[in-house]
């Protein structure tokens, strides 16, 4: 007996190792295919005019930065850059291989045809991305010349980048490694790619741009880095094992991974790059005054909105998006399957910490669950989080709103008004930009959209994709006290299949004060 147990154990054992090899296997095999893919999309997009040097004169990068073998000249006439600062020499950094800076003198702004000002070619809207060109925007030596965008990589994050940089905990000149960072999913391209009016809000090839223009980055030493980068994952959240306990979500093994509720997703991150002649056409104002309004109320923070009116592209430095995708990547863009699609703004206090004051953490959950159970029915499942807190007033301002209604008499009827007494405004969203990520995943039409906005339904539809169904929060999963926030948009227009309230009922639906509390 004991001999037999032996043999099983060592059975067991021999099994289980198999097992492993076995998973250990198909990842390199799919990580493997992953960078075929890549190449596959890659060889795609370039045509035989691949990125070459231009013809334009050569500069010298160490002129820009001050390290000239001749005398510098005046700083009003710094190789064309004016008006010029002159700080001195630089402080000694810290012990550190890091150098916090290579120049003593601050460049303000540029113009155009200034000595030595020579952008990379960009067209925006171009299908081939070898005409397009890429977004250059670094300030490294051998790219600070060849701007071809206004801004900083990183979105908000890119002052964090300033941050290291002057605290010597960054090289000003280091270049990522992107050894094996291709994208996890291979996405388009998409005729909305060359389409500019389509998409205006970020770089389509900002998934691709090291491997695109890998031969411009070697010949010319530019710094050119993606807005955009793609990674697989679980993600496991307390509701959804709930989600399976009450049976709306059934374990598959493939999409619901297991009883725990946990899932497996494809997640896409995308950096804001604005074209800004498409941005001002979607808001029906003209460049001139979206560069105008950009610099002066953001404290003057970009001069060259003002200065470079041939640089057309703006990284501004705002939160980007997310997307979530349940099911294969490849069945976003298949008008023969089924998409539910669920668009989220951000919402710290519910979605992470569920405050129970709105509905964005149930709504959420409810459009991850239903994004699942289409995938599981053989159709494609997406929820796309923007960074925008608070209706993009922010959480102070959501905050301040927040006290200016438990102080008095919370009511769903004056609901907007508490926000616009502090904001001026009841919303900064803008959802006029959104749709472009709909564009870039190749999404044509949309089956079901957990959502009850017609401003994201209006802003969608108005740039050709249907929306056949539309979704609402089931009221069940809707928190006691965010009714004043529900019924109060259904009031103003939000989309419902239920009731409508009277100004009567309306003014009779009331929030928690901070006194009430349960015992």
């Amino acid at each position: 007996m004991a001999d037999q147990n032996a043999v099983l154990s060592q059975i067991l054992s021999a099994l289980q190792k198999l097992e492993t090899n076995q998973t250990a296997l198909a990842a390199t095999v799919e990580a493997m295919q992953s960078k075929m893919d890549i190449a596959s999309s890659v060889s795609q997009l370039r045509t035989q005019h691949v990125p070459r040097p231009t013809d334009s004169p050569s500069v010298d990068p160490k002129d820009v930065n001050g390290h000239s073998s001749s005398p510098p000249p005046s700083s009003s006439s710094i190789e064309g850059h004016r008006p010029g600062i002159d700080l001195g020499s630089p402080a000694k950094a810290p012990p550190t291989d890091r150098r916090p800076s290579i120049t003593s003198r601050i460049i303000l702004t540029t113009y155009p045809g200034q000595s030595g000002i020579d952008p990379v070619p960009m067209s925006w809207g171009e299908a081939d991305p070898a005409k397009r060109g890429p977004v250059v925007v670094s300030r490294h030596q051998k790219s600070i010349r060849r701007r071809n965008a206004i801004g900083a990589h990183g979105g908000s994050y890119s002052i964090y980048n300033a941050l290291a940089i002057a605290s010597h905990h960054l090289d000003l000149e280091h270049k990522p490694d992107f050894t094996d960072t291709e994208p996890a999913a291979t996405i388009g391209p998409f005729p909305a790619w060359g389409d500019k009016k389509k998409i205006v809000a970020m770089d389509p090839y900002g998934h691709l741009a090291p491997w695109l223009y890998k031969d411009l980055m070697q010949s010319q030493e530019l710094d050119i880095r993606p807005t955009i980068a793609v990674t697989k994952a679980h993600m496991k959240i307390p509701e959804l094992e709930q989600s399976v306990m009450d049976g709306r979500l059934v374990p598959d093994g493939k999409y619901c991974l297991n009883e725990s509720g946990e899932l497996a997703v494809t997640k896409f991150a995308v950096e804001p790059v604005w074209y800004l002649p498409g941005v001002a056409e979607r808001f029906g104002i003209t460049e001139a005054d979206l560069r105008r309004a950009l610099f002066e109320h953001t404290g003057g923070s970009y001069p060259e909105l003002i200065t470079r009116n041939d640089i057309k592209v703006f990284m501004p430095p705002i939160g980007g998006l997310t997307v979530y995708c349940f099911g294969d990547p490849a069945k976003m863009s298949d008008p023969n399957v089924k998409l539910a699609l669920r668009v989220h703004d951000e919402c710290n206090g519910s979605d992470v910490f569920g405050s129970d004051i709105c509905t964005c953490r149930p709504y959420l959950i409810f459009g991850i669950e239903e994004a699942v159970k289409m995938a599981q029915q053989g159709g494609s499942g997406v929820v796309i989080y923007f960074r925008k807190e608070g209706r993009a007033l922010g959480e102070v301002t959501k905050y301040l709103v927040y006290n200016a209604r438990k102080r008095g008499s919370d009511r769903a009827s004056e609901y907007f008004k508490r926000t616009e007494n502090i904001a001026g405004v009841k919303d900064m969203r803008f959802q006029a930009l959104m749709p472009d990520i709909l564009h870039w995943l190749g999404i044509t039409k949309i089956d079901r959209m957990m959502s009850m906005s017609n401003m994201k339904h209006d802003a969608i539809v108005e740039q050709g994709i249907p929306i056949h169904e539309r979704v609402e929060i089931p009221p069940e999963m809707v928190p006691e006290d965010s009714r004043v926030e529900i019924d109060a948009k259904i009031h103003a227009g939000y989309f419902t299949n239920g009731k409508v309230m009277t100004v009567e009922e309306l003014n009779a639906v009331q929030g928690r004060a901070w006194e009430d509390v349960e015992h």
